[in-house]
């Protein structure tokens, strides 16, 4: 139960980062985006292992939290890259 509730606190507090990364961009919150993103796949993939749940659902869930989490650090990229390119 409890690293059911850490992988959700995590996986959440990374959507929030990647948000944030995307509206406002920071080499910094990439990093952290990109470190909270691989903690989120760690823990879940603790989670599949330790609780025998159905690998199939997992991982579509994981997908479609990668694909997100993804698009949220591929546009505070570009819009990073942007911003230093016009200084």
């Amino acid at each position: 139960m409890i690293l059911l509730i850490t992988h959700i606190s995590i996986a959440l507090i990374s959507l929030v980062i990647t948000t944030l990364t995307a509206l406002l961009p920071s080499a910094l919150k990439i990093r952290i985006s990109g470190l909270f993103i691989g903690l989120t796949l760690i823990s879940g993939t603790i989670l599949v292992i330790a609780t025998h749940q159905p690998i199939l659902s997992s991982c579509i869930s994981g997908l479609i939290y990668l694909a997100f989490a993804m698009s949220g650090v591929i546009v505070g990229s570009r819009r990073l890259a942007k911003e230093q390119a016009t200084k």
